[in-house]
Parts: structure tokens; C-alpha cells; sequence
């Protein structure tokens, strides 16, 4: 599936809920279904920085895709981790530097968020827009 599909798809199973915290709910459970990173791995290294709560993510390039893992110590941060990473995980790093993040707003993500939780939203963005710039340069050398 494409970045835009899993968008598409995603917007579409938001316009299932009929108010912000169905999809609050929705976001814990994307959440808790996110397989983590181990305690071990979790080092500030992985952090990123902009979030309120420790936010950790990992990456890794394989047959010139990107695969995301992110973990979280608080339950919608990750559930916002994990829905980024449904979307730009097992992609190339073409691809995620050419997307656009429209469907957050479509969803109505940015508007319920605190001004703190969005920050952390645009800061695990750009961190995984980072990854996918430095992972571009080395497939090219």
C-alpha cells in the first residue's frame, strides 16, 4: 500500500466516530497494539526530542524501505506513534520525504491535541522525516 492508501484508509475509519473521544479510544487501542521497543533499546539516542512524554523511535532500512518501531510512557503518544507509523513504515525513503501529513488534519488529529501534544505530534514527524533523509543519502553512496 501506498502512503496516500493508508492515509485514504485511515481517514476513512476516523469518519466511523462521532466524537473525540471515540477516537481517543481508538488511538489507546492503536496504541496498545504497537509493538514496542525493548527497555534495553531505549535510550536517548531514540528519543525525540520535542515530545512531552519519552517517545522512542527506532529505525531500520531494509531492501530499501524504512521500518519504524516507536514506543511510548504515556498511552497517546503512543497511539499517535502508532498511527505514523502505519502510514510511513515499509516505505522508501523517497516516498516519505514526498508526502504530506494532510490527513492529520482531515482526521481532526491537530485540532484536538493540546498545543504540547501537537508539538510532539510535528516533532515525531520530522524525526521520521530525518531518519528517512539520512537513510536516502546512504542508499545513494
Amino acid at each position: 500500500m501506498t502512503i496516500q492508501e493508508k492515509q485514504a484508509e485511515i481517514v476513512d475509519e476516523f469518519s466511523f466516530f462521532d466524537d473525540w473521544q471515540e477516537r481517543y479510544e481508538y488511538l489507546i487501542q492503536l496504541g496498545n497494539s504497537l509493538s514496542t521497543i525493548p527497555d534495553d533499546k531505549k535510550n536517548d539516542a531514540l528519543i525525540v526530542k520535542g515530545c512531552q512524554s519519552n517517545v522512542w523511535l527506532d529505525v531500520e532500512l531494509k531492501e530499501g524501505k524504512i521500518y519504524y518501531t516507536a514506543d511510548s510512557d504515556a498511552i497517546l503518544p503512543k497511539g499517535i506513534a502508532a498511527l505514523l507509523i502505519r502510514v510511513y513504515s515499509g516505505q522508501t525513503p523517497e516516498d516519505i520525504l514526498n508526502s504530506d501529513e494532510q490527513f492529520i488534519e482531515d482526521i481532526g488529529l491537530k485540532e484536538f491535541l493540546s498545543p504540547t501534544r501537537a508539538n510532539g505530534l510535528l516533532a515525531m514527524i520530522k524525526q521520521i522525516k530525518f531518519y528517512a533523509i539520512a537513510l536516502k543519502a546512504k542508499t545513494e553512496r
